[in-house]
């Protein structure tokens, strides 16, 4: 999987700056940045990609450190970082010590990993009591991405190789895992095609809550108790 995302980690980036990539990328933000209660402190960005959140984080005060498999994606991070450590390393055995961090946001990652639990734990293990866990992942049952995957059938990509979950699946990972006051929400209820998009846009923020599971994109937040 790694190998895959080393190969397009240049087209994954250029694709934020894309109409759709723009709209999806403002709005997504929007609602995990509501849902992340820490205003400051240490935090890790676990399957940071190109760094588009780490970089987020940082200009929001954090003092951030980004994680991901893919060295060809952590090369473009460190361009727009220099100042931020990033990290090769596995989500599964992370080289930080226990209760290192106040905040772990790891946005579209958990669909590319095999063991969520394994991930889990290990996001726990790292977190300081009264710490929060962001999860931000595709949400298979929405009909934006049940087209992709379909479109992936035909051609190579990344909808291929992930593993989508709803909002309950998540919380109940998340809960076994032992985090509480979980909670979920989703956004984006409209194709990339819409034509609509300050109309969308209204819609998606209205609507977070209470159509979670038909949200393209799912957020779940967990605590680790005290």
């Amino acid at each position: 999987m790694a190998e895959y995302f080393d190969k397009i980690a240049h087209r994954y980036d250029d694709w934020y700056k894309t109409k759709v990539g723009q709209y999806v990328n403002r709005t997504e933000k929007k609602l995990v940045f509501s849902m992340i209660k820490s205003k400051n402190g240490k935090a890790l960005d676990l399957g940071c990609g190109t760094g588009n959140y780490t970089l987020e984080l940082y200009t929001r005060g954090f003092d951030v450190v980004g994680v991901d498999l893919s060295e060809e994606m952590l090369k473009i991070a460190r361009k727009k970082l220099p100042r931020v450590k990033f990290i090769r390393a596995n989500a599964y055995s992370l080289p930080f010590k226990e209760n290192t961090f106040d905040l772990v946001l790891t946005i579209t990652m958990f669909e590319f990993i095999h063991k969520p639990e394994l991930a889990l734990n290990e996001i726990y293990r790292v977190l300081r009591p009264g710490g929060e866990v962001v999860i931000g992942t595709m949400n298979g049952k929405s009909f934006w991405f049940i087209f992709k995957r379909i479109k992936s059938l035909f051609e190579e990509t990344a909808y291929r190789y992930a593993r989508f979950y709803t909002p309950s699946e998540l919380e109940s990972l998340m809960k076994g895992a032992g985090f509480e006051d979980v909670e979920s929400k989703g956004i984006i209820f409209f194709p990339s095609f819409f034509p609509f998009v300050k109309l969308a846009e209204k819609l998606d923020e209205k609507f977070s809550d209470k159509l979670k599971n038909l949200g393209a994109f799912i957020l779940v937040r967990g605590v680790k108790g005290d």
